[in-house]
C-alpha cells in the first residue's frame, strides 16, 4: 500500500482536481490518498472564525464567498446538477452554520478547529464524488474515525496505540467489504475522546500522511507539489536554485526544523522509525523522478541550503540584577513561552 498526500495548491480549481485524476490514474497500487482543502479555503475558513469570534468581519458574506468557490468547482466537474455531491457540500456547509447561529460559548482554539476543519470535508468529498464519476472508485473515509487526539485545540497530540488499532481496523474492513484499492481521505484533522474535532497544526496533511504510512506499514509516502521536489532554496527569494536528489531523513527533518515549507516538521519521524521513504513530486510532471528521503546520508549531503524565515523576532533577555542566566532561568523562560504557546527557534 502507498499513501499519496496532494496539498490545496494541487486541487485549487476543477482543471486541478482533473489533474489529479490523470495523476492516480497512472497507479494501479493500492492507495490511501490524503487530501488538504481547496486553494486557500483554510485561510477563507480563518476569516470566518475570526469574524464570527472577535465580531471582525461579516460572517455571512464569508461564508457565502466559501459556499460559491466550492460550488464553482463542483458545476465544472460534474454535468449531472442533480448529481448527489450538490446535496452533500450542501449538508456540509450546515456544519458551519450551526457552529455560528449563536454567540461563541467555548474558546476561540476550539470554535476554530470546528470551523476550519471543514475545509478538508469539503475538498475530500467533492474529489471523491469526481473520481468515481469517472471511473476511478474509491472510498471516503472519515479520518476523525481513526485520528484519536487529545484536546489541545490546533495543536492536538496524536494518541498513538488506539489511532492505530482504529486506522488497521478500519483499512482491513474496507479491504474486505469493497472492491476500490483507493481510499480519499482528509488531512489536518481528528477527533478528541469527546468526539470534538480537532487539528494536528497548520499544514498538517503531510503530517496525516505520515501517521496514516507508519500504522499501516506502508511501501512509500508521495508528497505531491507544485515543484519539482525539495530545493535548496525557496525560489520566491533565491535565484538559482537547485533540486536535492536524495536527501537523509536526518537532513529533511533540519530543513523542516529550520523553516523549509515543502515538509511538515513532524512528517519525519513515524517514517524514519519504520524505514518508510518518502518522495517528494511534482503533480504538474508526475514522471519527474522528484527527490527520495530515506536513510540516504551521502547523495546530495554537500549541496548547500538556505532558509529564509518571514515574520521573525528576535528578543534578547537578561537578568535585572546583572547575574547570570543559568538552567534555572532557562527553565522559566521557557516555561513561560510555551504556556502562552509562543514558538522559539533556537
Amino acid at each position: 500500500m502507498k499513501i499519496f498526500k496532494f496539498g490545496g495548491a494541487s486541487v485549487k480549481d476543477a482543471q486541478a482536481v482533473k489533474n489529479v485524476g490523470k495523476v492516480i490514474q497512472q497507479f494501479d497500487d493500492k492507495l490511501v490518498i490524503v487530501i488538504s482543502a481547496m486553494g486557500k479555503t483554510t485561510n477563507t475558513l480563518e476569516k470566518l472564525v475570526n469574524a464570527y469570534y472577535f465580531k471582525q468581519g461579516n460572517v455571512a458574506a464569508i461564508l457565502e464567498e466559501t459556499k460559491a468557490f466550492h460550488f464553482s468547482i463542483i458545476n465544472e466537474l460534474f454535468e449531472n446538477k442533480k448529481h448527489p455531491i450538490y446535496t452533500d457540500i450542501h449538508n456540509t456547509f450546515v456544519e458551519i452554520e450551526w457552529e455560528i447561529e449563536e454567540e461563541p460559548q467555548r474558546s476561540y482554539d476550539y470554535v476554530y478547529d470546528q470551523i476550519v476543519s471543514v475545509g478538508e470535508l469539503l475538498s475530500t468529498k467533492i474529489i471523491s464524488a469526481y473520481l468515481n464519476e469517472i471511473k476511478l472508485t474509491n472510498t471516503w473515509l472519515d479520518v476523525r474515525e481513526v485520528i484519536q487526539t487529545d484536546n489541545n485545540y490546533r495543536n492536538a497530540n496524536i494518541n498513538w496505540k488506539l489511532t492505530e488499532k482504529l486506522i488497521l481496523e478500519v483499512v482491513a474492513k474496507n479491504q474486505k467489504d469493497n472492491s476500490s484499492n483507493c481510499i480519499i481521505t482528509q488531512g489536518f484533522i481528528g477527533a478528541s475522546s469527546e468526539n470534538f474535532t480537532t487539528t494536528i497544526g497548520r499544514e498538517g496533511s503531510d503530517f496525516t500522511a505520515a501517521i496514516l504510512a507508519y500504522c499501516l506499514n506502508a511501501e512509500s509516502v508521495t508528497i505531491w507539489k507544485d515543484v519539482s521536489g525539495v530545493l535548496n532554496a525557496d525560489p520566491k527569494w533565491f535565484d538559482d536554485t537547485q533540486q536535492l536528489q536524495h536527501i537523509s531523513y536526518h537532513e529533511a527533518v533540519e530543513l523542516a526544523y529550520y523553516g523549509a515549507t515543502v515538509i511538515h516538521p513532524k512528517t519525519i519521524k513515524p517514517l524514519q522509525n519504520k524505514k518508510i521513504p518518502l518522495y517528494v513530486k511534482s503533480f504538474l510532471n508526475p514522471t519527474q523522478k522528484g527527490t527520495i528521503i530515506d536513510d540516504n546520508t551521502k547523495e546530495d549531503a554537500l549541496i548547500p541550503s538556505f532558509i529564509f524565515k518571514m515574520k521573525q523576532v528576535l528578543i534578547s533577555i537578561s537578568a535585572k540584577d546583572y547575574s547570570f542566566i543559568v538552567e534555572d532561568n532557562l527553565s522559566e523562560i521557557f516555561s513561560k513561552l510555551s504556556a502562552h504557546k509562543i514558538t522559539v527557534n533556537m
